[in-house]
């Protein structure tokens, strides 16, 4: 039987969903599912953080806020999370230098399509444009650098734009999206709505299923292919796991190679036969020249960025290009394509696989043998292999050996950026989607320690490494405090060759080596570094005791600085030099010579 609600019922229930802008911030959190997010307090937040004060009183720790050193900290630590759950990360900053310090996380998180969604404090709204203290017009300066932003100007307001950045920022392709939230409008009371009883004002609605003509078309040109090669991205990964299942099985079925962006890594096995490993600036031989010969490109979620494309007049040159990403401004952006299908990387693998068997169609195998064997031969020439002595550790030796103790362990690795991490991306073979966290499009020094807070806060269980330069580390060295203080276990891997490696290897190929700043003087001691913030630290510099302290490492239950003493002049190789082709690279064995490049027959050029 229904019970007719009364009117006192009715005014009890608008008396409950009264509340504060700082409570709806708080109960919105917690409607969106969210548990954890990053921030640092501030005078324009204070209402937000007696919330959420009040809201842990009532309901315990549903809503975990974790307090980080620096407010780029927060932004690179929810996009870790973010990268590592398929969930938005979160993160809560003051007025003018707490958003003016986030916005180096919010670029990087734009460029790599990384969900996340920042709220921001601001000085009440009749101070806004008075320069008030700690005013900063945050909307103005991130317009830019955020997939969309807000000033929040009235409190009636403020439960639909909550929910509608959360779905912008999580729908279609991924991004960053910032609430400006003056302190006036958090005081203020309203009525709270949940995310389905809001009316979005935007017609947001991307388009996730692709054009059933074009798939045909698309999988009837890989059909016909005679040396084709399936590009992939981040896309895949963020189209989720399933979307990676679908990638294999699909290039299964086509029996076609496949290689990946820096971003893409570990959304098809390393160990399958198939995989080429990373292509571009510091991809492998074989993926570079499979990508300059082949006759038909899928690229699936990737969007031909500089550092893969090379010099663009001379990118597969003979290839037709089949082009998927759900966003359609990618499209014809950099590169120009044959087929375009916008939708979501997972449907549209689907999709094709589904039109590959409706169509009954098959793989040319008798060409697909000749395009193999010329792989096979490219691959002959291992140019990831290095040489090893008794005195000094590679820098690839470490990571290799890194790989060889984790590889059976539940593991996640965040980079900094330098050669490092273009090491680990070579070196580490990842197996599965979202192990893998680094900053690929804005490539950020010190993006890793707080990305591996954000991992492992997500994986309180997991084995969570951050592989860095002693250059970069020292950026958000300062977020070791936050892992202190959460009990969170991550481990730094250093590679320590005292210089700005990347920096100093382009200065030596490109610059006469004449060095400018690229060394790094006055070092701290990373051993009494890490134990002064009360960490582990451990280094280690001779090959033969490598194993039995990155054992010590991983198997340390605190927080581990590793401080790995490295060949100090060792270069990145391959590469494709500044202004050449794929075909046209350096290999390990040329040394530094610049000139000096190696073509898809073996032929040195200069």
């Amino acid at each position: 039987m229904t019970v007719p609600t009364t009117r006192t019922q009715t005014a009890a229930t608008a008396a409950a969903r009264e509340m504060t802008g700082a409570e709806m911030v708080v109960q919105a959190l917690v409607d969106q599912g969210v548990s954890t997010l990053f921030g640092y307090p501030g005078g324009a937040v204070l209402p937000i953080y007696d919330a959420l004060f009040q809201d842990n009183e009532r309901h315990g720790d549903r809503l975990r806020h974790i307090l980080v050193r620096h407010e780029q900290g927060a932004t690179h630590a929810a996009e870790g999370y973010a990268r590592s759950t398929g969930k938005p990360g979160v993160v809560l900053v003051t007025s003018g230098p707490g958003a003016t310090n986030a916005i180096t996380g919010i670029v990087d998180a734009l460029m790599d399509s990384i969900p996340m969604v920042v709220f921001t404090g601001q000085v009440p709204t009749h101070l806004i444009g008075t320069d008030a203290f700690q005013e900063a017009d945050t909307v103005g300066i991130t317009r830019a650098c955020t997939k969309h932003n807000y000033l929040v100007k009235d409190v009636a307001d403020l439960p639909r734009i909550i929910h509608e950045a959360f779905h912008i920022a999580t729908s279609g392709r991924p991004g960053p999206v910032l609430i400006d939230v003056p302190k006036d409008v958090q005081f203020a009371s309203g009525r709270y709505q949940g995310p389905d009883e809001v009316s979005f004002s935007h017609g947001y609605a991307p388009r996730t299923k692709g054009d059933a003509g074009k798939i045909t078309e698309a999988a009837r040109l890989i059909a016909k292919a005679r040396r084709p090669i399936f590009y992939t991205g981040g896309g895949v990964i963020n189209a989720g796991p399933k979307a990676s299942e679908s990638l294999r099985a699909f290039a299964a079925m086509t029996g076609a190679p496949v290689t990946s962006t820096l971003m893409g890594l570990g959304a098809f096995p390393a160990a399958d036969p198939a995989w080429l490993g990373m292509l571009g600036m510091h991809g492998t031989f074989e993926a570079n020249h499979a990508m300059h010969d082949c006759d038909v490109m899928i690229c699936v979620g990737a969007r031909f960025d500089d550092r893969v494309t090379g010099r663009l007049d001379a990118f597969s040159p003979d290839s037709k290009k089949i082009h998927v990403d759900i966003d359609a401004s990618s499209i014809n952006k950099n590169v120009r394509v044959d087929v375009g299908i916008v939708g979501d990387a997972g449907s549209v693998l689907d999709d094709l696989i589904a039109a590959w068997q409706a169509e009954g169609l098959a793989a040319n195998r008798k060409a697909l043998d000749d395009w193999w064997r010329r792989i096979d031969g490219w691959r002959a020439r291992q140019c990831l292999s290095f040489r090893t002595n008794d005195t000094t550790i590679k820098p690839q030796q470490a990571i290799d050996r890194l790989y060889a103790l984790t590889k059976d362990r539940d593991t996640y690795i965040t980079t900094e950026v330098g050669q490092h991490q273009m090491w680990a991306a070579q070196h580490y073979r990842f197996q599965e989607p979202n192990r893998w966290m680094t900053s690929g499009g804005l490539g950020t020094m010190g993006y890793g320690m707080p990305a591996a807070i954000g991992v492992q806060l997500a994986h309180p269980d997991s084995l969570v490494i951050d592989i860095a330069g002693e250059a970069s580390i020292q950026m958000c060295i300062q977020e070791l405090s936050t892992a202190i203080q959460y009990d969170l276990p991550i481990k730094i891997f250093i590679l320590n060759n005292e210089w700005m490696g990347m920096v100093r290897q382009w200065q030596e190929l490109l610059h006469g080596q004449r060095y400018s700043h690229s060394y790094s003087e006055s070092l701290p001691d990373f051993v009494k570094l890490a134990e002064a913030y009360g960490a582990v630290g451990i280094r280690c510099s001779d090959p033969a005791e490598l194993d039995a302290k990155i054992l010590e490492m991983i198997d340390s239950p605190r927080p581990v600085v590793f401080d790995c003493r490295v060949e100090k002049n060792e270069n990145c190789l391959p590469m494709i030099p500044s202004g050449k082709a794929h075909n046209e690279m350096i290999l390990p064995e040329d040394g530094a010579d610049i000139g000096s490049v190696i073509d898809d027959a073996g032929r040195r050029l200069v």
